[in-house]
């Protein structure tokens, strides 16, 4: 999970609002900051964090311009979060109107999809997706790539198409 600190840099320690975040989940010394670029079509981003450890609960992106919000939630958490969205009867996935959030699970993805959100420039929206393969696995599945002639990224993403498919779930 991103740092406070790193997310600081993200918005150029530009804090345009902040509040004490209401919802029990994180704890009771939370707080909520945002970064809004002031513009309707524009951007702006916002961290959950413990004012006390700097602990950082959530991260999330909105991409006005495209009608994208993207969030990271920190896997310690997401049980709490998802339970007391469920009590309160709220959709947690609903961003805004019919926009929702795309759940992002790796640091680096979710730094270059709000760097680029943040310069106006075009950014590749698929998700990252964290693998973790052994050394004879990962020779064995680069070996395929090779027999296939395609690279390795594109075998792990044609391999998740297709277990997507036969789950019959729909992106």
């Amino acid at each position: 999970m991103i740092t406070l600190k790193e997310w600081m840099e993200i918005v150029d320690y530009r804090i345009t609002e902040g509040s004490d975040y209401c919802w029990h989940c994180y704890g009771n010394d939370v707080h909520m900051l945002d970064s809004w670029n002031g513009e309707q079509d524009g951007h702006s981003f916002t961290v959950i964090f413990d004012t006390k450890t700097q602990v950082v609960y959530e991260v999330q992106a909105h991409d006005y311009v495209h009608d994208r919000a993207y969030r990271m939630i920190n896997p310690d958490f997401q049980k709490k979060n998802k339970k007391e969205a469920k009590k309160r009867d709220i959709d947690k996935n609903n961003a805004w109107d019919d926009v929702n959030y795309v759940d992002i699970e790796v640091d680096d993805d979710f730094f270059q999809k709000c760097l680029a959100i943040k310069a106006g420039e075009d950014y590749d929206t698929r998700v990252s997706v964290p693998m973790d393969f052994s050394d004879e696995e990962l020779l064995q599945y680069m070996k395929l790539a090779h027999e296939q002639d395609i690279t390795f990224n594109q075998l792990v993403e044609q391999a998740l198409r297709e277990a997507i498919d036969r789950a019959g779930i729909t992106v």
